[in-house]
């Protein structure tokens, strides 16, 4: 057992063209990861940044299998990821890439197979381009091949605060094993996307004072407490 989840099932590694804002057409390289699918189909978002690398995405592809085994869910590890820098693209490079991308991992990605989902810098929006990508290769309406999607097209209510809630649910309980009152804390949150955003709103609606906010673009302090909802 250990030899066979020491290592992944199945690695993908692709490289496909889009052609920029400026008429140049930039080369990108993208991964899926299957970890282990024994328990169901493999299960686990796909990011974009410049730093994924096959070796990130085989660990968090890992991850999943943990995850999803030892909360009970059907399903086994999976992940994804694209080599870019999202916020330097237009929504349009970005449905290019994304279907393009989708294109290219299409063989291994399937309800029944292994279902992608919004991880860094990819969103609901996302997940509706490679849904329809996906449909569109094969014929039919798969609007289960991914989840996160947009409501109007089958997504879940609450998915996009989910992450965070589940943050915050474990800050919760840590703070009662340390005997900590969250009234009052002072907290300082690093990385401001959906997780971060939506942490930071639960954790102030609990009474903790948001001190510091951070991201890629910089930061911001106050000693007074700051309203995320106005950053």
């Amino acid at each position: 057992m250990r030899r066979i989840l020491s290592t992944t099932q199945r690695e993908l590694t692709v490289h496909f063209p889009v052609r920029m804002a400026d008429g140049v057409v930039q080369v990108f390289t993208g991964y899926r990861v299957q970890h282990n699918t024994t328990r169901g189909p493999g299960k686990g978002g796909i990011r974009y940044h410049p730093s994924v690398s096959l070796n990130e995405v085989k660990a968090l592809a890992m991850w999943m299998t943990w995850k999803c085994a030892v909360v009970g869910i059907p399903y086994g590890g999976a992940k994804g990821g694209v080599v870019c820098d999202p916020k330097g693209m237009s929504a349009q490079q970005l449905e290019t890439l994304t279907r393009r991308y989708t294109t290219e991992i299409e063989l291994l990605i399937g309800p029944d197979r292994d279902i992608p989902a919004p991880d860094v810098n990819t969103n609901a929006q996302t997940m509706a381009w490679i849904m329809d990508t996906y449909s569109m290769h094969h014929g039919y309406t798969a609007l289960a091949v991914v989840t996160g999607k947009p409501l109007s097209i089958g997504g879940s209510e609450g998915r996009n605060e989910a992450t965070a809630r589940g943050a915050v649910y474990t800050i919760i309980e840590a703070s009662k094993h340390l005997g900590m009152d969250l009234e009052g804390a002072r907290v300082v949150v690093q990385g401001f996307g959906n997780a971060g955003s939506f942490s930071a709103k639960l954790m102030a609606e609990l009474g903790a004072v948001i001190v510091g906010l951070s991201d890629t673009s910089g930061a911001i302090a106050n000693t007074k407490g700051l309203d995320p909802n106005r950053v």
